[in-house]
């Protein structure tokens, strides 16, 4: 199956008491790019992720963002830093003295001062962590990867659809080019009677025929459209894998431009040269959706 490089999914979930939430997004990229966006605690994810990742996506500018909430059993410890609340003590004390003032410290206005409490939390449990984001990872890339499915899926109806165009316009280039042929054997008999008539000489046959055959090789696009041909045929084929083949179709379509360019070169009718010039287009389009194929 086809797979656009562009893509969305996203994951919101509660396992293990944690919320989780996970979002990947992605953009067109030669090759495999993987920033990941991780609370500072857990950035021991990011390369666990980014080998995951690796695993489903081949190609394209990944962006995801991970979210991972406090989990209610984790303990959390609360100490009382008793140093610093008896120094507290002693300044008010002092303070009362000096100045005249009631001492009416209680425990409630000593909280209010910074650095009283130290919050300790329990060491958390890193693999279990990395299991529960990795299971909201893939919720996440199910979704993502569908999208990109669908989209391309799209994008090889498009293809084919130009291939067909391309074959259409091949077809009528291959009726037409003989025809070039007799007509340029008909202007170039037309030049020689307007030519010998006042000389009362005799046309030479044998001459004749040899400039035709050389025009008619020189203008010959058979091979051409033979290779071109086999060249949408291998691009077909590709689209019908189940694998990533966008690399393969980028240089399938540098090859199908190069014979486009060597037919135009070889024609010498108008006709011709314009139905080239459409072969060129639809080349190009082909081109710029296969730049979003992974």
């Amino acid at each position: 199956m086809i797979h656009s490089m562009t893509g969305f999914g996203r994951c919101e979930t509660e396992i293990n008491g944690r919320e989780i939430s996970v979002e990947i997004k992605s953009v067109n990229h030669r090759y495999f790019e993987f920033n990941c966006r991780t609370p500072r605690a857990y950035s021991f994810l990011d390369e666990k992720l980014k080998s995951y990742t690796s695993t489903r996506v081949s190609r394209g500018k990944i962006d995801m963002f991970v979210s991972v909430g406090a989990s209610d059993e984790v303990a959390s410890e609360v100490a009382v830093n008793h140093q610093l609340v008896a120094g507290y003590l002693a300044a008010m004390k002092e303070i009362s003295e000096t100045y005249g003032v009631a001492d009416d410290a209680t425990a409630v206005s000593l909280s209010r001062f910074p650095d009283i409490f130290t919050v300790h939390k329990a060491a958390e449990d890193e693999e279990q962590i990395t299991a529960d984001v990795l299971t909201a990872t893939s919720k996440a890339l199910d979704a993502f990867v569908a999208m990109r499915a669908a989209e391309g899926e799209k994008l090889k109806a498009d293809i084919l659809g130009r291939t067909e165009t391309i074959l259409s316009i091949v077809f009528e280039i291959e009726e037409r080019s003989p025809q070039t042929v007799k007509e340029y054997e008909e202007r170039l008999l037309d030049r020689i009677r307007q030519t010998l008539d006042s000389f009362s000489v005799e046309i030479d046959e044998q001459r004749v025929l040899t400039e035709v055959a050389l025009f008619s090789d020189k203008v010959a696009v058979a091979e051409e459209t033979v290779r071109l041909r086999s060249h949408i045929d291998q691009l077909r084929e590709f689209l019908d894998r189940g694998e990533p083949v966008g690399r393969k179709l980028d240089f399938i379509i540098q090859e199908m431009n190069r014979e486009a360019n060597t037919i135009g070169s070889k024609v010498q009718d108008a006709v011709l040269a314009h139905k080239v010039v459409d072969i060129k287009s639809e080349i190009e389009k082909i081109r710029e959706q296969v730049q979003n194929i992974e």
